[in-house]
């Protein structure tokens, strides 16, 4: 399983694809069972240069029954700033961030290690 995610270009926020639009929450993220589907995603989202800076996708693994990136710095990037569970969007709780925060695993996500190799 996969999500696709970016940097918003105007303030740098972390933002996720879903349905052809990019939300805030990791909770709201589009997930990709076959990898096309994930790439045609993805190839789509890198033409939208005005809104997003290098959108990649990132893998996901099983947590509580939640899925949640694998990559623990996918993970603190879905969270926000990890100085303080009350800053961020964990400071919102719920079952994701629970599951989120509990998550364990960590390989870098393909996505991001292919970003790293082409440049």
């Amino acid at each position: 399983m996969r999500a696709l995610t970016a940097n918003r270009l105007i303030d740098g926020e972390v933002v996720f694809w879903t349905d052809g639009r990019w939300v805030e929450r990791f909770a709201e993220a589009q997930l990709f069972a076959d990898d096309e589907a994930g790439e045609a995603a993805e190839a789509h989202a890198k033409t939208e240069v005005t809104t997003v800076v290098e959108p990649y996708l990132i893998d996901l693994i099983d947590a509580e029954g939640i899925w949640a990136p694998l990559s623990y710095r996918e993970r603190i990037r879905a969270l926000g700033p990890p100085n303080h569970h009350d800053h961020g969007k964990q400071a919102e709780g719920g079952a994701v961030v629970e599951a989120l925060l509990n998550a364990h695993g960590a390989a870098r996500s393909t996505g991001r290690v292919n970003l790293i190799k082409r440049k």
